[in-house]
């Protein structure tokens, strides 16, 4: 190593190293010596800094040695480093001076064997569940006849094939395809953009927006089938708006997919298959159910035809429905106006017997007036009713003609109705006529009272009389020699003394 010392001091046999041409010195030796190597181990502590570089450690029972995945390496790794992943990492030891440690500088990560991947898989299924993720209500129905059916496969493999021949056999749809990877370091952010992609057509074009995802790939192995046990590749699954069919691999195959997508179909035939019903049997369903109902319509109508005829044989005479009625019509015609009659004498009566003892002409005036309108009223009011009678007859008559099966009864119902609406509104009126007339002559009567000289007497006032004559002057009162005076309670005699 003398070649690396530029000025040695002499007498001292030791030579003397700067810190970095220490650190340089052994980096290259380490480098010389493990250019290129295959580590086993467990990773251990695990960093995704911003910079998208990874730092992890790798350990065993004894020893830990840190590891680097630059940037671009750390993009095409098929599987994401995870603490207690057993892996095979391949790559070169080196030392960073910064620190005084060695490392290896990672260009390849796998896990260890089958058995590592299963491993992981396990506790990646358990934290899902922990986490509620495959629980049944987040589960979404598959819709009955989907208009378009976004399908994520590669599109060069025999599985969109397989996928487009069966859903042509049995209800021809409308398929969207979003090609992706479906293996190698590729595949799980190629599949999780798709699903996450047919969400956001539902906003941004919703005439290509599938109602339904198929996510689908032929068998193989666990390595083969890795990227659907991804992290991305579940979330966006979980959180897909559209019912999302998983058919990955083989009956006996498994992944992660299977347990979050709504429903999982063992082959791609079979998610086809599930997806839309056989349209040949949709077909005979609807003309037998058809056939049902035209048979069911006919039946119905017949025995409905069948009730009618009864009923109808059933019904009494027209004639006979309409005799009851046209005779208490006809009483009741004949009854009325004699009623009014009798009733407008009796009041014209009391009228005259209330009217008796007013004196003032205006007063007999006005009763006079009173009761020539209240004649009038009562012949227009006979007359008026007369009319309707004989419009009321006339009217069922036309009905006679016309009354026929079931609507026999609703008409004569009808009628019966209008008549007796008919016979109140009468009632009604000769009431509010009579109340009238009443309210009228008590207010004549009022004003008779309220003009009447009694009125005055009862003030303290006297009415001076000579015989029936009204004395209403000291002059004509000297003259005569017989006076009575009124006061409120009679008359008091009064005899002039001769002078």
């Amino acid at each position: 190593m003398s070649d690396l010392i530029e000025n040695q001091i002499t007498g001292i046999n030791e030579p003397e190293f700067s810190v970095s041409e220490i650190s340089n010195a052994i980096k290259r030796l380490i480098e010389d010596e493990f250019s290129y190597v295959r580590i086993r181990g467990e990773i251990g502590r695990v960093s995704f800094p911003r910079s998208g570089h990874v730092y992890l450690d790798l350990k065993d029972e004894k020893s830990v040695i840190s590891g680097v995945i630059w940037k671009g390496v750390a993009d095409r790794l098929v599987t994401r480093p995870e603490e207690g992943m057993e892996v095979i990492a391949r790559g070169r030891v080196t030392t960073f001076g910064g620190q005084s440690k060695y490392q290896i500088i990672i260009d390849e990560l796998r896990p260890a064997g089958v058995g590592a991947l299963m491993a992981m898989l396990e506790k990646r299924k358990k934290q899902f569940q922990a986490d509620g993720v495959f629980n049944r209500e987040h589960k979404k129905s598959l819709p009955y006849l989907p208009e378009i059916i976004g399908v994520v496969t590669s599109p060069s493999g025999a599985v969109i094939k397989d996928i487009l021949h069966r859903l042509a056999d049995r209800f021809p749809r409308k398929v969207v395809l979003w090609p992706v990877a479906v293996q190698g370091e590729k595949c799980a952010k190629e599949v999780a953009r798709a699903i996450d992609g047919f969400n956001s057509l539902t906003k941004q074009n919703p005439l290509i927006a599938p109602d339904l995802i198929i996510v689908a790939r032929g068998g193989g192995s666990i390595e083969d089938l890795w990227g659907f046990n991804e992290e991305l590749v579940v979330k966006s699954a979980f959180k897909s708006a559209i019912p999302l069919i998983s058919a990955i691999g083989h009956e006996t195959d498994t992944t992660l997919l299977d347990y979050v997508a709504d429903v999982r179909a063992p082959t791609p035939s079979a998610a086809a298959e599930m997806a839309v019903p056989v349209r040949h049997e949709l077909l005979a369903l609807l003309d037998t159910n058809g056939a049902r109902l035209s048979r069911g319509l006919s039946q119905i109508l017949s025995n409905r035809s069948q009730r009618l005829l009864d009923f109808t044989r059933s019904l009494p005479r027209v004639f006979g429905l309409l005799e009851g009625p046209t005779q208490r019509l006809d009483s009741i015609s004949v009854r009325l106006p004699n009623s009014l009659i009798s009733g407008v004498r009796l009041k014209k009566s009391k009228l005259v017997e209330i009217s008796t003892g007013i004196k003032p002409a205006s007063l007999f005036m006005r009763l006079e007036n009173s009761q020539s309108k209240f004649k009038l009223q009562a012949s227009q009011l006979i007359n008026l009713f007369g009319y309707f009678i004989d419009l009321r007859k006339q009217t069922l008559n036309s009905f006679f003609s016309r009354i026929e099966g079931l609507s026999l009864k609703r008409d004569i119902k009808r009628e019966h109705k209008n008549l007796k609406d008919l016979s109140v509104r009468l009632k009604k009126s000769y009431e509010i006529n009579i109340k009238n007339f009443e309210i009228r002559l008590q207010s004549i009567d009022r004003l008779r009272e309220t003009l009447g000289y009694r009125q005055t007497l009862d003030r303290g006032y006297a009415v001076i009389r000579s015989g029936d004559s009204v004395i209403t002057d000291k002059a004509k009162a000297l003259h005569l020699s017989d006076l009575s005076i009124e006061f409120r309670d009679g008359d008091l005699p009064v005899k002039k003394v001769k002078d």
